[in-house]
């Protein structure tokens, strides 16, 4: 068996390579959030490519598919995204897709900086959803000085992953906080209790997805806790994204 350190690297190589590809896929997202204890709220999107960044068409709210009328508001208002963007200057094409290049970095930045922010130890092996997976433990090296507003999350954060032993994906991670973790200065931390998960699973021979992302947070601002939330993601139907004049056509 390889050791941790080389399982890692070798996963994050992989999960670098698909998510080159994944601005590709349009697909089916459905979120159920719920703060303070309040009703959850689900909607359900289906999320396209449109010309370099996202667009969601709101498909269902509460589990409910929309009215005729809505899903005519919906596709008039997917023409006129269309629209603006065959048309908008160069300098908002940029900032358009420079805001999605961002967060997607972001993302990027997170995934490198756990290899040289964690210690990861070998717990055993597990099979998860028929793929035999290698089972991780992670937890914050002592003498690991983060440079960037990642390495520092990290810091406050432990988890366990779960490594297909044929592709080294990433099948399911499990994190968590176990010290106050500041995400915006000293305005807002995530205090420990706060969690996150996720599953991928492959959606071609040769390329994995997420299926589910969700995150349990509480979170305080100047020291008062005053927000817990849940955040469930998944994510279904990925299908390459149809080009700009098919794409109406596609709409249910």
């Amino acid at each position: 068996m390889p050791d941790p350190e080389t399982i890692i690297r070798r996963s994050v190589e992989t999960i670098q390579l698909d998510w080159e590809q994944a601005p590709r896929y349009s697909y089916l997202e459905r979120d159920v959030e719920s703060k303070r204890r309040l009703p959850a709220t689900v909607r359900t999107y289906r999320v396209f490519m449109i010309d370099g960044s996202p667009y969601n068409v709101v498909t269902a709210i509460n589990d409910q598919p929309l009215s005729a009328g809505e899903q005519a508001e919906e596709k008039h208002k997917l023409e006129r995204e269309i629209e603006k963007r065959q048309h908008e200057s160069a300098r908002d094409h940029e900032k358009r897709i420079a805001k999605y290049d961002r967060e997607r970095a972001h993302d990027h930045e997170m995934l490198h900086a756990m290899v040289d922010a964690f210690q990861f130890q070998h717990t055993g092996e597990t099979a998860v959803d028929g793929h035999l997976c290698w089972v991780l433990d992670a937890r914050p090296k002592p003498a690991y000085h983060p440079s960037t507003r990642e390495g520092k999350i990290l810091k406050g954060m432990q988890g366990r992953l779960w490594v297909d032993q044929q592709t080294y994906q990433w099948v399911k991670v499990h994190a968590e906080v176990v010290r106050p973790v500041s995400f915006y200065g000293f305005l807002a931390k995530v205090g420990p209790g706060t969690e996150f998960d996720l599953e991928q699973a492959p959606v071609t021979d040769h390329l994995w997805l997420a299926t589910r992302f969700s995150v349990r947070v509480r979170a305080s601002t100047l020291g008062f806790l005053n927000e817990d939330s849940t955040d469930s993601e998944t994510y279904r139907d990925y299908h390459v994204t149809p080009q700009a004049s098919a794409l109406l056509q596609s709409i249910k």
